[in-house]
């Protein structure tokens, strides 16, 4: 099977995903697809020999010719990592359940529109939460509202900050993110 990893950041969930997928017999990474020219990803995906397609706003939503490049590198699944667009319909019904996000929260909390990396953090910390965690869920029309595939939690500490959520936060997305979509390529054959 093949993986396209859907990133706009600094590529570190992608980069756990490539080292997972190098070494196992169930699936490869076979495209990067970007939408920032100066995103770490994209030296991360050089580095696994994995090709990277830059997309910007136009290609990705008014047309569906990124559909046809998946579909040239043979794509049957798609992990965002750190992926900050919404995915439009015509990807959603070509990829039914076989497009994932990761979440830095414990939804239904703390998701939606606007609600990524730091602010996430910044508003757990706001609340006062005594946990926070990930959440990997298949992704649906909306931001963060498709059904919730798995969740790993931590606890944090009054003194913790934003940063320091962060970092247990990501640790956890690094520990589970890659075995996650292996049970679920593995469930789906």
């Amino acid at each position: 099977m093949n993986i396209a990893i859907f990133a706009s950041g600094s590529g570190s969930n992608a980069r756990k995903i490539m080292e997972h997928f190098q070494s196992s017999g169930v699936a490869r990474v076979a495209l990067v697809v970007c939408n920032r020219k100066n995103a770490g990803v994209i030296g991360i995906a050089a580095g696994f020999g994995v090709p990277v397609q830059m997309i910007d706003r136009n290609m990705f939503c008014e047309s569906e010719h990124l559909l046809d490049i998946l579909k040239s590198h043979g794509t049957d699944f798609i992990a965002l990592a750190g992926f900050l667009w919404l995915i439009p319909d015509y990807l959603i019904k070509a990829y039914p359940e076989r497009i994932v996000n990761i979440h830095p929260a414990l939804l239904p909390k703390y998701g939606g529109h606007g609600m990524y990396g730091h602010h996430v953090h910044e508003a757990v910390k706001a609340a006062g939460e005594q946990e926070s965690g990930m959440t990997v869920h298949y992704v649906n029309g909306q931001y963060d509202e498709g059904d919730i595939i798995f969740q790993a939690s931590c606890r944090l500490n009054p003194d913790d900050t934003p940063e320091d959520i962060a970092r247990k936060v990501l640790a956890l997305e690094h520990e589970h993110y890659p075995q996650v979509i292996e049970q679920i390529l593995l469930s789906q054959g």
